[in-house]
């Protein structure tokens, strides 16, 4: 196996498995959270400047096809949608704050997609990994329907990640560009 490709198994073995990234000194302080809100790179793009934020990663999580292509997710219907997998350190930041950040870096609301981008693959959806992350997310979901926002956010729990092709990771600072589809509105 060519070493590119068993290091990125590798990374792939590690995000898949919900596990850190981070030394072994403050692993026991990481935790990775999936968020999906339209394209990947616009959501990476913001969950990387949030303080407390190790990594934040693109992928594909929702859908039955193991080791999806962006071609697969796509054009042949796997049920994956993009979601970026950010990885914080606990005592830097909390779970509420992530997902705060979430809903107020694109559109909640929208049914079909995000922005111009339309499609299954893009729908906003917040994946919990136990009973507190979907209890907060509940929590804020209520909060913005009190605030007359029609939330079309779903709340799934956690399937297997899948990570996305290199060139999908770090792709706005890779092109010195910034989102086209996400920008930060303060809604809460």
């Amino acid at each position: 196996m060519k070493p590119l490709l068993s290091l990125a198994l590798s990374f792939m073995f590690l995000i898949i498995n919900n596990h850190s990234l981070a030394t072994e000194k403050n692993k026991e302080d990481t935790v990775v959270a999936y968020f999906a809100g339209g394209c990947f790179w616009g959501v990476e793009y913001y969950f990387e400047k949030q303080k407390g934020v190790i990594d934040a990663v693109s992928g594909y999580m929702g859908g039955n096809k193991e080791y999806p292509s962006y071609h697969d997710v796509s054009y042949k219907n796997t049920g994956h949608i993009e979601v970026v997998a950010v990885e914080y350190n606990a005592k830097e930041v909390d779970y509420e704050t992530l997902a705060r950040l979430f809903f107020e870096i694109h559109d909640p609301t929208q049914v079909d997609g995000q922005g111009p981008d339309i499609g299954e693959q893009y729908l906003s959806v917040a994946f919990y990994n136990h009973e507190k992350e979907k209890k907060i997310l509940h929590k804020l979901i209520s909060l913005l329907k009190k605030n007359n926002y029609e939330v079309a956010t779903t709340v799934r729990p956690v399937k297997t990640f899948w990570v996305a092709e290199k060139y999908h990771q770090d792709y706005y600072v890779k092109k010195n560009g910034t989102p086209y589809c996400h920008a930060y509105t303060k809604r809460f």
